[in-house]
């Protein structure tokens, strides 16, 4: 009898365990819930927008939200919806989530050397954006970027001189706005990586039927943007048809 007892204490011991664990699992937060799809849905472009710039306001003041990954790992695998797409570069340096105080599941990053655009990359854009519900596209440059050198000074080196090859139709035009040839100058450098990100948001619109009339809809907003590496900050160069309330 005693050791049917201990048994059953065993049982009911490990199911109250269970229990409890996926109780604390569904739990979440006050703060840094992931996103759902009825707040996807609701929001716009506009809206999207502004909670990157204040996700961004956060960052500088070191003011970030409390956030359980963990959590959110656990509530974000049974369905994503994340409110914007990020098309960025790869560099390290620069990472959306953090510098956006974004948690997981709210954002769908693209990362390429130079943000530059590819087929691969306008159907990952297709497929957030239609499919999933995204309401926001950012092509987002940074400062000091090694793509941008390697694009201004003609450099060369396997697949990668495609990528570059990308970013050169700005290279001579920034170089006539900004008076200089010197790939060295940080200005010329960092003109270039702007001018590059508003040429891939026009290219978007261009190649992408699909886009260009989620665009023209209003359903979905459009904007270039720049990363200090330096300060963290976000400068976005938006035009107001291209992000609709």
């Amino acid at each position: 009898m005693q050791h049917l007892i201990k048994i059953l204490a065993l049982i009911l011991g490990f199911t109250c365990t269970f229990t409890g664990f996926a109780s604390s699992a569904t739990e979440m937060p006050i703060l840094g819930k992931t996103i759902t799809q009825e707040k996807q849905q609701k929001m716009t472009p506009k809206e999207a927008l502004h909670r990157l710039k204040e996700g961004n306001q956060r960052f500088l003041s070191h003011t970030q939200i409390s956030r359980d990954y963990l959590k959110q790992a656990y509530q974000s695998s049974y369905g994503q919806y994340p409110f914007a797409v990020i098309l960025n570069c790869m560099d390290s340096r620069s990472v959306p989530e953090f510098f956006f105080d974004q948690g997981l599941a709210d954002l769908f990053t693209l990362r390429v050397a130079g943000n530059v655009l590819n087929d691969d990359i306008l159907g990952s854009m297709e497929f957030a954006t239609k499919v999933v519900g995204s309401r926001l596209i950012v092509v987002l440059a940074h400062t000091s970027c090694g793509a941008v050198v390697g694009a201004c000074e003609g450099a060369q080196l396997g697949h990668l001189t495609d990528v570059l090859d990308k970013i050169k139709p700005v290279v001579q035009t920034s170089m006539e706005e900004q008076g200089t040839k010197n790939c060295a100058d940080p200005k010329l450098i960092d003109a270039i990586a702007k001018a590059n990100a508003l040429r891939v948001v026009k290219e978007i619109q261009e190649r992408s039927p699909i886009l260009r009339d989620l665009i023209s809809k209003k359903q979905v907003g459009i904007v270039a943007g720049v990363h200090d590496i330096k300060t963290g900050k976000v400068q976005f160069f938006e035009e107001k048809r291209s992000v609709p309330n």
